[in-house]
């Protein structure tokens, strides 16, 4: 694929990108207690944004150590943020957004829509799940689905958004399996789909070939399997 912007999966549902300009951009940095990222991606020692699909502590992760440590931007839904600033995220620091919305940075824009899924931190209510469809200036966007079945508006958000590349779970148990998430990116339309949220314990234990033969028996979305760590869209 034709683009300035890396992307590296680093077990579950957590990526690192990086933009055009160079910024550094963590969604959902479920990394140290995370058994399925490699130990050299669980340190972070630069960010400059983490994005939130929602307040499952498996993909809040280590956002408020890392956003102490680098200066990061939080961004995620309202309550969450709330909720973050009393784990001591400070206050200028968190971005808080809502579904529909958009918020625009130096070289990307990040827009947050729904999944059909749950959403709480330690037993709170953490407002709604959702996913992130970031869009990079005179480049490529990408959807990060969050934890979701499927559902119909998959189809509109492809009409209106038109990502290029679509991050979707596959575990089964708590999201999609394979054959759902498959007809869920189908619905979608992108380019590139790349599966997340499997294989990290065993109740989410999936093969992503499956996913791969299935999407690809019916539709022209080609399937990438990422090596942990590595840029999958070089």
């Amino acid at each position: 694929m034709n683009t300035q912007i890396k992307a590296h999966w680093l077990g579950h549902s957590a990526f690192k990108l990086e933009s055009q300009s160079g910024k550094i951009i963590y969604i959902d940095p479920f990394l140290k207690d995370n058994p399925s990222t490699p130990d050299e991606l669980k340190e972070v020692k630069e960010a400059d944004y983490i994005l939130l699909t929602h307040g499952h502590e498996d993909h809040v992760g280590d956002t408020v150590e890392i956003a102490k440590n680098t200066g990061a931007k939080v961004v995620g839904i309202l309550e969450l943020m709330g909720i973050l600033q009393e784990e001591g995220l400070p206050e200028e620091q968190a971005i808080g957004f809502n579904k529909g919305g958009t918020v625009h940075f130096e070289d990307f824009s990040a827009t947050l829509v729904s999944a059909n899924h749950s959403s709480s931190y330690k037993g709170k209510y953490a407002g709604d799940p959702g996913g992130l469809v970031l869009s990079f200036e005179d480049d490529i966007c990408i959807y990060h689905m969050g934890d979701t079945n499927i559902f119909a508006d998959l189809e509109l958000y492809g009409e209106l958004y038109r990502p290029h590349v679509v991050l979707a779970p596959i575990g089964d148990h708590f999201t999609m399996g394979p054959e759902e998430a498959a007809y869920a990116v189908e619905l979608i339309g992108a380019k590139m789909a790349v599966p997340m949220h499997y294989n990290t314990w065993p109740p989410i234990e999936a093969d992503p070939e499956e996913f791969k033969e299935i999407l690809e028996d019916i539709t022209d979305t080609e399937v990438v399997v990422p090596e942990k760590g590595t840029n999958f869209l070089g």
